[in-house]
């Protein structure tokens, strides 16, 4: 393909994925596929010759489309929202014609610079306390990570290597660093995402999962309870993630009871900021601590300007990272911070009112409390009954949903994912809903 065709084929890309995006809703938004479809859809080799790109183009529908999950449909309505834009795709056109590996402010001076502005605006937007941002001139900033799995494990890692030193002098036996270690322990409540108590795993340490409040809430009295009854057995307290938004339920932990002060903060762009995934908005009070844990110095990538700017590859995992801050840039500038709260009001709103509809029918209750955009219920009755009605609700493929159970409470979760849904789609949820709720209990009346 020469620049010529990639003109041709380009257009013809842009075309197909506006067209993709606009009709979306005649989509079925959960496939009819089971595991295994794509092997026999292809042949069981890579060609010897390449292919004509009209063969390639032809097989979107034939082999990728039939299996494809429709996120963006305005009748998916699983997990939490996964943003998409026009604005964050033309960014990552732009960004994979780049195509720098940004490890060092030398690999890609751009890459590194605009990351740590669209950080400053990001946290400013957010009204973050000064010292999170790097404008401040002290030691924080911000950082842009693939993931809050990711970035909750980079936090973990940096308090472990901050506490061992704090434990542990420079003369001491190096061995004593494993002692040390086996008694650290890590807290978060039983609500926290599953990547929190991975990021236990990873790291080595235990994580204490602690209860929750009737809200879902974690307390600070039951925070305290543990430190104290753990401290007494001779272990050392070293991490407590707090969570504003739960997975189960969108529980949100009071904060201000755990821990007035946090040493970083998280969130995703990529769920509600209409930014494509994947970009993982990470602040810290002190990038000392993420390059302490995580600095490794070979002179090969070494360069003249180190200090003078953030060389990224000290404050994540991986070495290599995308330039994901140019589709950041885009959202912000394209849309503004006015046009991204009217977004995530909308969402707020349709939320209440798929609230609204099912506080209107008796057999139904709300779980918890409707926060954002999350609508978590059940029909009135047991686990099993809720079962039997997800179940019928997903085979029957015009909407999709996900469960939850939280203190053996099994229920439904309806969110707002997409960025067209609207009032009509709302209620189309509520129809289907209402629809197979009245045929399955007069199927139990029988």
């Amino acid at each position: 393909m020469d620049a010529s065709e990639f003109r041709r084929r380009g257009k013809e890309m842009i075309d197909y994925v506006a067209d993709y995006l606009e009709n979306i809703r005649e989509r079925q938004p959960f496939p009819d596929v089971t595991p295994g479809y794509l092997r026999n859809l292809i042949p069981d080799h890579a060609p010897e010759e390449g292919e004509k790109y009209e063969e390639v183009f032809k097989d979107i529908e034939r082999v990728i489309m039939p299996g494809v999950t429709h996120w963006h449909s305005p009748q998916f309505h699983a997990y939490f929202p996964t943003a998409n834009s026009y604005p964050g795709i033309v960014a990552d056109i732009l960004s994979d014609a780049i195509g720098c590996i940004g490890f060092t402010w030398a690999s890609s001076p751009a890459c590194t610079e605009l990351e740590v502005v669209m950080m400053d605006w990001l946290g400013k937007m957010l009204n973050l306390p000064e010292q999170f941002l790097s404008s401040s001139g002290g030691p924080g900033g911000g950082v842009i990570q693939s993931t809050a799995s990711e970035a909750t494990l980079v936090a973990l890692l940096s308090a472990r290597t901050m506490f061992i030193r704090k434990h542990i002098g420079p003369g001491d036996d190096p061995h004593r660093e494993n002692a040390v270690m086996t008694k650290f322990v890590a807290y978060c409540s039983d609500q926290a995402h599953s990547s929190v108590e991975r990021a236990g795993l990873i790291g080595g340490v235990p994580m204490r999962m602690l209860e929750t409040d009737s809200k879902g809430a974690l307390r600070g009295e039951t925070l305290q309870l543990a430190i104290q009854r753990d401290k007494a057995a001779g272990l050392i307290p070293f991490f407590v993630c707090a969570t504003l938004g739960t997975t189960p339920s969108c529980a949100f932990d009071n904060v201000l009871e755990v821990g007035k002060y946090a040493m970083s903060f998280n969130f995703n762009p990529h769920k509600w900021l209409k930014v494509n995934f994947d970009c993982s908005a990470m602040w810290v009070k002190d990038s000392r601590l993420l390059s302490d844990a995580f600095e490794v110095d070979p002179l090969y990538l070494k360069h003249e300007n180190q200090g003078k700017m953030p060389d990224y590859r000290h404050w994540h995992i991986p070495l290599g990272r995308r330039f994901r801050s140019l589709k950041l840039w885009f959202v912000l500038r394209l849309y503004g911070i006015k046009g991204l709260q009217e977004s995530i009001r909308k969402d707020v709103m349709l939320a209440h009112e798929f609230e609204a509809y099912i506080k209107s029918d008796e057999r139904f209750e709300i779980f918890g409390e409707v926060v954002m955009g999350l609508v978590c219920f059940r029909l009135k009755g047991s686990n099993e009954l809720n079962e039997k009605l997800l179940k019928l609700i997903n085979d029957d493929r015009r909407i999709h949903i996900v469960p939850s159970k939280v203190k053996d409470t099994y229920f439904l979760r309806l969110a707002i994912c997409a960025s067209r849904t609207t009032s009509q789609d709302v209620r189309l949820a509520w129809n289907v809903t209402r629809e197979i709720t009245n045929g399955l209990m007069s199927s139990l009346k029988q």
